[in-house]
């Protein structure tokens, strides 16, 4: 079927980009409407360093989800990337998702958001998502919804709670009724643009995010090694990496209990991930500074230019 043809037949895909500030909520929701967990979910900010695409299948639609990292004033390279994936968001949506919730400080990333709200007056369909709502009152709720009428005429407010899945299903309603007439982007059996390799990645830093504390978790990088897909096991081999001696030796603990507690963490959801016995060894290895060094930060999949 040739792409007028899927048109005709009045079939709908668009991006369906969500940004926002860090740890407001964005991946929590983008598992909610993917129904899949894809992003890691942690309650520590700048958990999502990658942009993630879940996409969602109907009959005649499809929406193409995507994760980004929260918007904040870059401090290292990976930082300045982290950035440019928000960035890029802007530019290709159909739908754009601008997350907040009641604690969250509107002028933290003001030129940002100002950039969203050129997008709604140009004619870009925004939804204002108010997240988090039953953490709140209905005091504040009502006062939120008047303050982002007023800085957002344009967008359609949502208030949910994505961890509780509270007006999720009418969310997506909406977002599916806002796709333009096109044909599908990506084929109909496809869940998301990453390889399993990223996905195993990023279980084993939600691991590390859980159980390592300050700077510790930021510091650190993951990169498979091996992964061996046999009839009845996964095999995957697994470093972890980062920036100081000092680093190492935390993340190895005492007689490699820390490494060993992060290794079974992980190998469970991996299984669930795959539904699928895994075999995994986790290694530690120093790169000194590897966030400030652009050939690594190629080399581990941020490309900068």
């Amino acid at each position: 079927m040739n792409e007028n043809q899927q048109c005709s037949q009045a079939h709908h895909s668009g991006f369906v980009n969500i940004v926002g500030n860090p740890n407001v909520g964005k991946s929590t929701l983008m598992n909610a409407l993917v129904g899949e967990r894809l992003s890691i979910i942690t309650s520590k900010a700048q958990t999502t360093r990658h942009r993630i695409l879940g996409i969602v299948n109907g009959d005649d639609f499809q929406m193409v989800y995507s994760d980004t990292p929260g918007v904040l004033q870059p401090s290292y390279k990976l930082q300045e990337q982290m950035l440019e994936f928000s960035r890029s968001a802007l530019v290709d949506a159909d739908v754009l998702l601008y997350v907040t919730e009641p604690q969250d400080n509107p002028d933290r990333n003001a030129d940002f958001l100002n950039k969203v709200k050129k997008m709604a007056a140009a004619g870009t369909k925004v939804f204002l998502i108010i997240n988090k709502i039953d953490l709140t009152t209905q005091e504040t709720l009502e006062s939120l919804v008047a303050y982002w009428n007023s800085q957002l005429p344009e967008a359609t407010i949502f208030p949910i709670s994505a961890r509780e899945r509270f007006g999720v299903a009418q969310l997506f309603d909406a977002i599916k009724a806002a796709l333009p007439a096109c044909p599908p982007f990506f084929p109909k059996d496809q869940l998301t643009d990453k390889p399993a390799r990223f996905f195993v990645n990023e279980i084993i830093r939600e691991k590390i995010l859980f159980n390592y504390d300050k700077e510790i978790p930021y510091s650190v990088e993951v990169e498979v090694e091996a992964f061996q897909e046999e009839e009845n096991i996964i095999r995957i081999s697994a470093v972890i990496y980062c920036e100081r001696d000092s680093q190492k030796g935390i993340i190895i603990g005492k007689g490699g209990s820390a490494l060993k507690r992060v290794g079974a963490q992980a190998r469970k959801d991996i299984e669930e991930f795959f539904q699928k016995p895994v075999y995994l060894q986790l290694f530690v290895k120093v790169d000194k500074d590897w966030r400030s060094n652009q050939y690594r930060l190629r080399h581990y999949g941020y490309d900068l230019t």
